[in-house]
């Protein structure tokens, strides 16, 4: 991957809308030539033009020909995204003259941008920590209003500033720690050690909460994996088909129509779900419903939700199939429309009517309460850590833990707890790219659309 690290002078350029067919496109170019590739490009002003505010320009070709002509706006550095001096041009929105235009900037000495290297820049360049960078893509690729809220708060630098507080009050923790050790004549108070534990202990906390939103934001990003499963013919297909809003299954009178996992994703008040509908579990003859059986109990085993939907006007099964699944469960019982059997009276379940289209506002808020990622559970304080930030804040808190226990045995040495604090330090400053991060940048903006 081309970084600036690879080629401190170079200017890259990029288009920066999405592909294909629109009103407008943009082109980017952020470096130290921007501003003279900008020059010789178009007519000449760029490098007299006043910053940040757009003005009419035309691009025009190696041959003198127009190739468009749009608005040209610049923004010298640091005052711009990058860090760097930034030239962007916004022209029209054909995919043919976008690319043009793209050629004639590159023909004048830019260099095609890498994929997130405008990010990147920014980065090394202290206009966003790793944490925000991050954030970048997750606003980009946030597909509900709670994962966007969430990526928001990231790319505030919400995540951030409180790895960084935590990792400046393990800091303060350590130096007084280390002083100790080495001026031990000097009679350094160690703040009769429990003291010392009590402040470790915090930053233990704060890490612990952190720890506590992986899930919720792995479930943003990806969505939660709800698997709809059941007995033969009690609505699976039709629940399905219900909250997608359209007939996406087959809905028949026929056991065993579903034999093969359909998936489809879902915004249900913010939270995305990726909804499986799964074959009926029952025993079966049938090699190829066995099949769908079999894909069932895995597709249950991956599930961070599982819909266990059962007839209501039937006699309750001797035992829910695998009810003892890791995953959380919601019972929901179907055609409340028909008299309930009276197996099922005071069982905690969620009933509705698919035909009458009845309780899902029940089911709705029994999903959001299940996965909790609704907003009494966030408020306004969202933070999604990614499983990279989980990563770390996992060593790190494997490396307070062992801190504590040397601390709290009067038969070990501070210099061991002082190694795990170091190691703590290290693991909460890989979070906003306060150590060493360059191989780690590799992986991470690779992932980036290209002009961002």
């Amino acid at each position: 991957m081309q970084t600036p690290h690879d080629h401190p002078r170079s200017t890259i350029a990029a288009i920066a809308t999405a592909a294909g067919t629109g009103a407008v496109s943009m082109i980017r170019i952020s470096g130290p030539a921007a501003l003279e590739i900008a020059d010789m490009a178009g007519d000449g002003k760029a490098s007299t033009q006043a910053d940040r505010f757009a003005r009419h320009c035309k691009i025009i070709g190696a041959d003198g020909v127009v190739i468009d002509d749009g608005l040209l706006t610049v923004f010298r550095a640091p005052r711009s995204f990058t860090g760097e001096t930034c030239v962007e041009f916004t022209g029209h929105g054909g995919i043919l003259v976008t690319r043009e235009v793209l050629g004639r900037f590159l023909e004048c000495g830019a260099v095609m941008a890498a994929p997130g290297e405008f990010t990147q820049r920014a980065f090394l360049n202290g206009k966003l920590d790793l944490t925000q960078a991050e954030g970048v893509m997750d606003l980009i690729s946030a597909q509900t209003r709670l994962s966007l809220r969430a990526a928001r708060n990231q790319l505030e630098g919400r995540l951030g500033r409180k790895t960084t507080e935590a990792r400046d009050a393990l800091l303060e923790t350590l130096a007084h720690l280390e002083a100790w050790i080495d001026f031990p004549e000097e009679d350094i108070d160690p703040q009769s050690g429990a003291a010392l534990r009590a402040k470790i202990s915090g930053v233990l906390a704060d890490v612990d909460a952190l720890l506590a939103t992986a899930d919720q934001g792995r479930i943003l990003r990806e969505g939660a994996r709800t698997v709809i499963f059941g007995e033969p013919n009690v609505g699976k297909s039709s629940l399905l088909n219900h909250l997608l809003g359209f007939e996406r299954a087959i809905v028949s009178d026929i056991a065993g129509t579903t034999r093969d996992t359909i998936e489809e994703t879902i915004n249900l008040d913010g939270i995305p779900l990726r909804l499986v509908d799964t074959a009926g579990v029952r025993e079966s003859a049938d090699q190829i419903e066995a099949q769908g059986i079999e894909r069932t109990l895995k597709q249950i085993e991956a599930a961070d939700l599982v819909i266990e939907v059962a007839d209501a006007s039937k006699q309750q099964p001797a035992a829910h199939p695998h009810a003892d699944s890791t995953a959380k469960r919601i019972l929901v019982l179907n055609k409340s429309d028909l008299v309930e059997h009276p197996s099922w009276h005071g069982v905690d379940a969620i009933r509705l009517s698919c035909l009458q289209s009845s309780g899902f506002d029940k089911l709705s808020l029994a999903i959001r309460e299940a996965l909790h990622v609704g907003d009494a559970d966030w408020g306004n304080e969202a933070v999604a850590i990614n499983a990279r930030h989980q990563a770390s804040l996992a060593l790190a808190r494997v490396e307070l833990r062992a801190s504590l226990e040397i601390l709290g045995d009067p038969q070990s040495g501070p210099e061991l707890a002082a190694i795990n604090l170091r190691a703590a330090l290290d693991a909460l400053g890989e979070i906003p790219g306060r150590v060493d991060t360059e191989d780690l940048l590799g992986v991470i903006f690779s992932s980036f659309c290209i002009g961002k």
